[in-house]
């Protein structure tokens, strides 16, 4: 194998939020979304020859950054993103924070899907909007969208923005070219913008394809504001490095103004540099990526249906963040998690932090780990 996702890496004492966080060294932290593998070789060595350098002054994002993000997106999902309408940032929720103060009024309502990513509900409050949540309805172990609930949300005269999270977290849906185009006609009807984090695009599993909210149709594309970057998917969240892409040039101008009022607007030395490297030198590699948390996919579900019986896996099509209906213990959400912590030294997410009804019954796992962690972790489980 070229690339040795297998290979343990000692994160403690490094500073890491998921493992030092943890009450106690013996953790195994299946909780937060970063990865335990190293960066792409392409990425180091870049982050590398720029550290040599030894100055790290306030840095120029240059033509060759934006040439970058321009050539991935075309080639790797058809997705034509012109110079104009890139803006950068500091991270993808520094960015949703931008969105929603640029493009809503205080006392407005955001519409989401439910469950949905935490940040989203802290985001939204902190804009002053209202959290308006259209609970997802899930049948057979599929998710998907209640579009007369939607509509209804939609035509709600205060919803301004629907915040969408393409691929999702936590159901791990990867949303399909018509439904997009769907969610957008109904936005479209009740004049409501939409804006599409799509932070977890390059984690797709086989038999799934991403597809950019903003490439649909011109029509999505006119009414969207989209947020990326290769933070989750190349796993350098820490370097800071973020883009809002937008079309309609009013909201541009809104937008930056946005990130300049919140000072958002600097990147540190290595962000663009490791975003160049990503997307000029790492494609074998994110897709060797996938197949690993494919594999790790498929060792849980095989796991669980001989030794954790209590637990549904859901269907990951995309990000590597399984969604576990763990109903059948009998426990809550909460309860189950910290049952977990406690008797297993196994750190998970409770569902209810991903919406308070839709969540319930359920816990998020992260699988982006070595094989063996991730074995030793499910043994702790089903032993407890």
């Amino acid at each position: 194998m070229k690339y040795n996702f297998d290979e343990i890496v000692e994160r403690r004492a490094t500073g890491s939020v998921k493992w030092d966080e943890s009450p106690s060294a013996e953790v195994i932290p299946l909780w937060v979304a970063d990865m335990d593998f190293k960066a792409a070789p392409a990425i180091r060595e870049a982050i590398c020859r720029r550290a040599e350098h030894g100055v790290f002054g306030y840095t120029l994002v240059e033509v060759d950054y934006y040439a970058a993000i321009i050539s991935w997106f075309h080639r790797r999902h058809q997705w034509v993103i012109r110079r104009e309408e890139i803006l950068y940032t500091t991270g993808v929720v520094p960015a949703m924070a931008v969105a929603l103060k640029a493009l809503t009024l205080p006392g407005e309502k955001v519409l989401m899907l439910s469950p949905d990513y935490n940040c989203f509900f802290s985001s939204i409050r902190n804009s002053g909007c209202e959290v308006l949540e259209t609970a997802l309805v899930a049948t057979d172990g599929h998710y998907a969208v209640d579009w007369d609930d939607f509509a209804a949300k939609c035509a709600d005269e205060k919803t301004t923005v629907f915040l969408l999270c393409n691929p999702h977290n936590p159901t791990g849906r990867v949303w399909t070219r018509d439904e997009l185009g769907r969610m957008n006609d109904i936005c479209m009807q009740y004049g409501v913008k939409v804006v599409s984090d799509e932070i977890h695009c390059e984690l797709v599993m086989p038999g799934h394809v991403f597809q950019p909210f903003a490439a649909v149709s011109e029509s999505c594309r006119q009414n969207s504001v989209i947020l990326n970057s290769p933070s989750k998917s190349f796993n350098i969240a820490g370097l800071q490095t973020a883009n809002i892409i937008c079309t309609q040039p009013a909201w541009r101008r809104r937008l930056d103004r946005a990130i300049n009022i919140n000072e958002v607007c600097d990147l540190n030395p290595f962000g663009p540099v490791a975003l160049m490297a990503a997307y000029n030198e790492s494609e074998e590699w994110i897709d060797a990526l996938n197949d690993y948390l494919w594999g790790n996919y498929q060792v849980l579900c095989q796991y669980a249906k001989e030794y954790l019986p209590q637990w549904k896996v859901y269907p990951m099509e995309g990000t590597y963040l399984p969604w576990v209906d763990i109903t059948a213990t009998g426990m809550s959400s909460q309860q189950y998690a910290d049952h977990l912590l406690e008797q297993a030294r196994v750190r998970v997410n409770p569902g209810t932090m991903y919406g308070a009804q839709t969540g319930k019954g359920f816990v998020r796992l992260n699988i982006a780990c070595p094989r063996s962690v991730l074995m030793e972790a499910l043994n702790r489980i089903s032993s407890v």
